[in-house]
């Protein structure tokens, strides 16, 4: 990108298996960014976004779209189920927010159909025990038809007659594939297909290029945010396999979604829960099975955005924060939620993996059989008495609050620099110095100005 600056661009990601709170994060800074891209993932990943008494639960729009002076972007990197974008779009302007010339959709963005949908839960049904623990929308299967060169992108939204057969062709051969291999029942394709058009007719004038619109941006001097779906520890390739999601999460995914060098995406920020959670099936070493995980779930209202499933919860994970810090080059991390952690006596944070043989492991392994093995070493440290809900402030902390951030950047060798002590905008505090701490204190600062503002 000509006269482009990565220090203008900046890309947010989950640093653990998804749901850190990412929605929030992208919502706080997307009033200093011109443009905000969603690169990866579909409508299996949810981004919550709370401020005021206003809430939106957003799927595959960018959250940036909540503020007026963002374009939002979807890259060529997700898989887009047109009916669910059409409903999420209707829920927007119900809501006072209107997308129209402030959302662009890549041509080349793979669609979804009811028959992904289909095979999607007739698959994980035959799984039987070892289920991965999809979120049933299709995912897999459409990443599968683009693995294959077979399917539908989003540029046919443009083309109706194009639309009618190619995608009357997929979903035939899906049904075949539902009825001899699963038994199940086939998918209605004409009710199918008069819903599609009705959708082609809403997306179509969004459809776009993105990789050229973000150059002008850049040469402009107009500052992007990149926005990650799911987490590091869902990533196809570097993650848990096959407990994963079926796309990259990493930040060189960004690029390869947008079109645009590598160069151009600026630092990375990891968003990570001060506990961990997860979705689905796989192995999870520091998972809480005992009344403090209820409790961690009830407060800190863990339940998908996207599903309503309950939440798996477990004590933090060093030894994976590490890893993720390592594989995806993280300049530092957003901690969410410290105030879930409020009135426990004791926090628990796993700083090693011991295999059954005593091998200590610095990293987690590439097999999950393996990582479902091991046993977590632990150190404990103490709880704070106080609430740290709302406080704006690093010094206004509990000191054995603001003991636990410093043992977590020990750990994990990048700095700490945004912490939430709430649900809302503006329970957020900035620590530190560095550059991105300052980017992060200037886009806070504007947001608590505004919601001061009578």
């Amino acid at each position: 990108m000509k006269g482009h600056s990565s220090q203008q661009a900046l890309l947010v990601l989950g640093g653990q298996w998804g749901d850190e709170g990412k929605g929030k994060v992208v919502d706080l800074l997307s009033a200093g960014f011109k443009a905000v891209v969603r690169y990866n993932g579909g409508h299996n990943a949810g981004h919550t976004v709370k401020f005021g008494d206003r809430h939106f639960a957003l799927h595959l729009v960018p959250s940036g779209i909540i503020h007026a002076g963002s374009r939002c972007y979807m890259g060529a990197w997700m898989v887009v189920d047109p009916l669910a974008l059409v409903a999420e779009i209707a829920d927007l302007g119900e809501k006072g927010v209107d997308v129209n010339g402030r959302l662009t959709v890549s041509p080349r963005a793979t669609l979804i159909l009811p028959s992904h949908q289909a095979l999607d839960l007739a698959r994980e049904q035959a799984r039987g025990a070892s289920s991965i623990g999809t979120t049933g929308r299709g995912i897999g299967p459409a990443y599968q038809d683009l693995a294959q060169r077979r399917a539908l992108r989003a540029g046919v939204l443009t083309e109706p007659d194009r639309l009618e057969a190619d995608a009357t062709a997929l979903m035939e051969s899906h049904n075949r594939e539902l009825e001899l291999l699963f038994g199940a029942a086939p998918v209605d394709i004409a009710q199918a297909m008069k819903s599609l058009r009705q959708a082609a007719r809403v997306l179509s004038p969004l459809v776009g290029e993105i990789g050229p619109a973000l150059n002008r941006h850049g040469e402009r001097g107009e500052p992007i945010l990149f926005e990650g779906a799911q987490g590091i520890m869902l990533d196809l390739y570097h993650g848990t396999y096959p407990y994963v999601t079926s796309s990259s999460c990493l930040p060189g995914a960004a690029a390869v979604s947008c079109g645009i060098p590598i160069a151009t995406l600026g630092p990375a920020l990891g968003v990570m829960k001060a506990y961990v959670t997860r979705v689905g099936g796989g192995p999870f070493p520091t998972e809480i099975e005992d009344e403090v995980g209820d409790r961690l779930r009830e407060r800190g209202n863990e339940f998908g955005t996207t599903t309503g499933r309950p939440r798996r919860c477990g004590w933090f994970d060093a030894v994976a924060a590490r890893y993720a810090v390592r594989v995806a080059g993280l300049a530092g991390v957003a901690l969410m939620k410290l105030d879930v952690l409020d009135g426990l006596e004791e926090i628990r944070v796993a700083v090693g993996y011991k295999t059954a043989n005593g091998r200590v492991l610095a990293e987690p392994p590439a097999d999950a059989r393996k990582l479902a093995e091991i046993e977590p070493v632990y150190t404990t440290l103490p709880g704070w008495g106080t609430t740290t809900r709302g406080i704006t402030r690093e010094k206004d902390l509990p000191p054995a609050a603001r003991a636990y951030l410093e043992f977590f950047e020990d750990h994990l060798g990048v700095p700490i620099v945004l912490v939430s002590t709430g649900p809302r905008r503006e329970e957020t505090l900035i620590r530190g110095r560095s550059a991105l701490a300052e980017r992060l204190r200037h886009a806070v600062h504007t947001v608590q100005e505004a919601a001061a503002t009578p």
